[in-house]
């Protein structure tokens, strides 16, 4: 089960890595087009729809790396039972605030589906699909808080210390 999980963690980082290629095609493919007189319709759509995607669906993998931006002020000075207690509850909200986004998105997603919603912009892309990304980028999410949370719970959760944050506190 590790094994898959961390596979899905890093597909959706990957594919992260993708969109911000996107990102880097879509502004040279800009600049390109006004240096030689020619207007690409959409590029400026595609590369904002791109770099959503890329922020989102990195979110997993940067939780799991311990890359997310977290306050120790208080964490940092408790020990044992009061720690854990903590951890566990900071997960749990994570994990409920995490399914609501999902939820959220997931749903934003189907309802542009449904009602064939397309951007405003020149491109008229129909907004279900960069809203898919959102959607995929936020179940990974939930995913890996549950998975968190579980390893809290059982008491297997490792927590990696970054020697650069202890120092900047």
């Amino acid at each position: 089960m590790r094994k898959l999980l961390d596979f899905i963690y890093d597909a959706a980082a990957w594919l992260a890595a993708l969109a911000m290629v996107g990102v880097l095609l879509m502004v040279l493919l800009s600049i390109v087009s006004r240096q030689l007189q020619f207007h690409v319709a959409g590029t400026d759509a595609y590369a904002g729809y791109a770099m959503a995607a890329a922020g989102f669906l990195a979110l997993a993998h940067t939780l799991k790396r311990n890359e997310h931006i977290r306050v120790t002020l208080i964490l940092a000075r408790l020990q044992g039972g009061a720690r854990r207690g903590l951890e566990i509850w900071a997960l749990t909200a994570a994990v409920l605030l995490a399914a609501l986004f999902a939820f959220y998105s997931v749903r934003l997603a189907v309802v542009s589906y449904q009602l064939n919603d397309v951007s405003t912009s020149n491109d008229a892309t129909p907004l279900w699909i960069p809203q898919l990304a959102m959607a995929i980028g936020t179940l990974v999410l939930l995913l890996a808080f549950v998975d968190e949370w579980v390893q809290e719970l059982r008491g297997r959760r490792v927590v990696a210390e970054n020697e650069e944050a202890l120092h900047n506190e």
